[in-house]
């Protein structure tokens, strides 16, 4: 896969990687640390020179740093949500802050990648001037599509430790599967918008691409997805105070970066409801949630301009040079 915008890689964990995107005009002394979700690769991040995410941090003026998880094996089998919170999210935080001699840094995450951001915030010692969610769940008490599912987990009718203790990884076709069922019919609609613009050559090329990504799911650790399941999922601990990382309890109200909570009106993966109630429970002084309208998977840009809920928020807390 192609990566417009230039990079090197600065550190590495075993499947994980972190890199380094530099600002082609440094404008902003603090520098962004990008957390993406667990079950697809971030590479819908810089998809396209002039339509990435990335590419348009950086040419704003902004350093930016990628922690790239990687694809787990058999032997990933035993990694927990704990192990990606301080063995690979605040670790790659410490090296990015040594790396880039910043002060401070942002953080921001997308989907699952921003639950475990919020997570790592409220435990963290790490200078965290602002906190970006995309589209990220945080209160699992609200799952509108597998509302018979959770309930049956809840009232104990449903065990899924057995069956993923015996895969030990979840396979990728899994992890696809639990999505469409999410998603459809709305992971079918996209083909008419490409019958629609068959004669748009850029169209087609963003199409195919972003086709490529939606089916390239990866495998999921088995002892994450056991976590995931019963404590943020069944007990919902987070939004209740109760969840424990490395035996440090997660309080929501640690958080006192500055907040930028986004999500989509149509997206059928994480609703707005899923999203918001971390507004009220931060203590955050600074804090903003916007509502946008597109689906989950709303990340593309136009000709590197910052989208304008980052542009009207983020570079006047991002200490310019």
């Amino acid at each position: 896969m192609q990566h417009p915008t230039p990079r090197e890689a600065i550190w590495k964990k075993n499947k994980a990687t972190l890199w380094y995107y530099p600002s082609s005009q440094k404008k902003y002394k603090t520098p962004l640390f990008l957390i993406y979700s667990l079950v697809n690769q971030p590479f819908i991040l810089d998809l396209l020179p002039n339509e990435s995410v990335i590419q348009s941090f950086t040419e704003n003026g902004f350093d930016v740093y990628l922690l790239d998880f990687g694809i787990p094996r058999e032997e990933d089998s035993d990694i927990t949500v704990d192990h990606y919170i301080v063995d690979y999210i605040q670790r790659g935080v410490i090296r990015a802050i040594h790396h880039s001699n910043a002060e401070k840094i942002s953080i921001v995450g997308y989907c699952l990648g921003g639950t475990l951001a919020a997570v790592y915030t409220a435990i963290s010692n790490e200078p965290i001037e602002n906190l970006i969610l995309m589209v990220t769940p945080i209160d699992f008490q609200y799952f509108p599509s597998y509302d018979q599912w959770v309930e049956a987990l809840r009232a104990g009718s449903i065990n899924v430790d057995d069956f993923i203790d015996a895969y030990g990884i979840i396979p990728a076709e899994f992890v696809k599967f639990g999505v469409r069922l999410l998603t459809s019919p709305v992971y079918f609609s996209h083909y008419l918008s490409l019958l629609n613009r068959s004669d748009d050559p850029n169209y087609v090329l963003r199409w195919k691409l972003f086709n490529k990504w939606t089916k390239e799911h990866i495998p999921f650790a088995g002892g994450a997805m056991k976590q995931l399941i019963n404590d943020f999922v069944k007990e919902n601990k987070l939004i209740k105070g109760e969840l424990m990382i490395r035996e440090k309890k997660v309080n929501l109200s640690d958080i006192k970066a500055n907040l930028l909570v986004v999500s989509s009106n149509l997206d059928h993966l994480v609703p707005k409801e899923q999203s918001m109630p971390i507004i009220d429970l931060v203590s955050s002084q600074d804090k903003t949630y916007k509502l946008l309208q597109g689906g989950h998977t709303h990340l593309f840009v136009k000709n590197n301009k910052l989208p304008d809920y980052l542009e009207e928020w983020l570079p006047q807390r991002s200490d310019p040079l």
